[in-house]
C-alpha cells in the first residue's frame, strides 16, 4: 500500500476556497481512503501547514490512475492559484519503520 500525503499553506482568506477545491479529489475512485483535513495547529514547533490531503492506495498504479483522473486536474486548476506552498510525500507502507532501529 502507498500513503500519499500533501500539505498546503494558504492565506486565511483563501482557506475555504482551497478546501472546497481539494474536496473535488474525494470523487476520484482509485483511493481506498482519501481525506482532506484542516490543521488544528496544536504542534508546539510548527503551525505553518493549513490543509492536508491524506490518501491510501493499493499500489503505484492506483496512485497513478488517481493523478490521471480528470477531477485531479480540475482540483489543481482551482487550488493552485489560491494556495501558497505545497509539499507532498508518498511512501510504501510495508517499507515504513514501525519500531526503534
Amino acid at each position: 500500500m502507498i500513503r500519499h500525503i500533501v500539505f498546503f499553506t494558504v492565506r486565511p482568506e483563501n482557506l475555504d476556497a482551497v478546501r472546497a477545491g481539494l474536496s473535488i479529489l474525494t470523487g476520484i475512485p482509485h483511493a481506498n481512503r482519501l481525506e482532506i483535513g484542516t490543521n488544528v495547529k496544536t504542534d508546539q514547533f510548527d503551525q505553518g501547514i493549513d490543509l492536508v490531503v491524506y490518501g491510501e492506495f493499493d499500489d503505484a498504479a492506483a496512485l497513478a490512475a488517481y493523478k490521471a483522473h480528470p477531477l485531479y486536474q480540475e482540483s489543481i486548476d482551482r487550488v493552485k492559484p489560491l494556495r501558497d506552498e505545497r509539499y507532498a510525500a508518498d511512501y510504501e507502507v510495508g517499507a515504513a519503520v514501525t519500531a526503534a532501529i
